[in-house]
């Protein structure tokens, strides 16, 4: 396992040394988006109302609060990325987001689109929205409130956010393949040792 710190904008460059199981801070421009925003791109066809192209995009929507300042983040947890799968294809493609950060995995679609398109994916995990929001350092913007505060494009600008852990590469390595394996062989031994038990009781009756 590896560390980088990686500043927006990133460049292919920034991720090509890049690889599954290694560890991210992130310094720059994070963008939020959850599913109506990817939808609002991708079936509606509609451009961000900025340019994502080398930023971080984040699945998340933040708890906010409004004073004469302007906008401060109280709290920011990450959603579960697996509801964007059908539409980040699409979304990498059309906004060329370099890394997406989520609560838990996706799937080979996605995977695909960043090998096609030089992007990785990562995981921060859940139940650290507090923690989330410190490395917060200014709200820089908010699109498309209409949605409503928690599925906004909320333009936010971080630094050392992390760890972030890489689940999908620029090569399209997943680590949910991986799981599924270690999973699909630990289910093979339970089998196995569940028979052995089996015939055992049987020879007893």
């Amino acid at each position: 396992m590896r560390e980088h710190k990686i500043e927006t904008p990133i460049s292919v460059e920034d991720l090509v040394e890049v690889r599954v199981g290694d560890r991210i801070y992130l310094s720059g421009i994070v963008v939020t988006a959850r599913d109506l925003a990817h939808k609002r791109v991708v079936e509606e066809e509609i451009s961000p109302p900025i340019d994502l192209n080398g930023l971080a995009l984040f699945h998340a929507g933040p708890i906010v609060c409004k004073s004469d300042e302007g906008w401060r983040v109280v709290a920011i947890g990450s959603t579960t990325s697996m509801r964007m799968e059908e539409y980040e294809d699409e979304f990498i493609r059309r906004t060329g987001v370099r890394l997406i950060i989520g609560k838990g995995f996706m799937g080979g679609k996605t995977a695909d689109a960043c090998r096609r398109h030089c992007a990785i994916v990562t995981l921060f995990p859940g139940g650290c929205a507090a923690i989330a929001a410190r490395r917060i350092v200014d709200v820089l913007g908010v699109y498309w409130l209409d949605l409503g505060i928690p599925e906004a494009l909320w333009v936010l600008k971080v630094e050392d956010f992390g760890p972030l852990m890489v689940t999908i590469d620029v090569s399209g390595r997943n680590l949910l393949d991986k799981r599924l394996r270690e999973i699909e062989v630990s289910r093979e031994e339970a089998l196995k040792h569940l028979k052995i038990e089996l015939k055992e009781i049987l020879k007893k009756r």
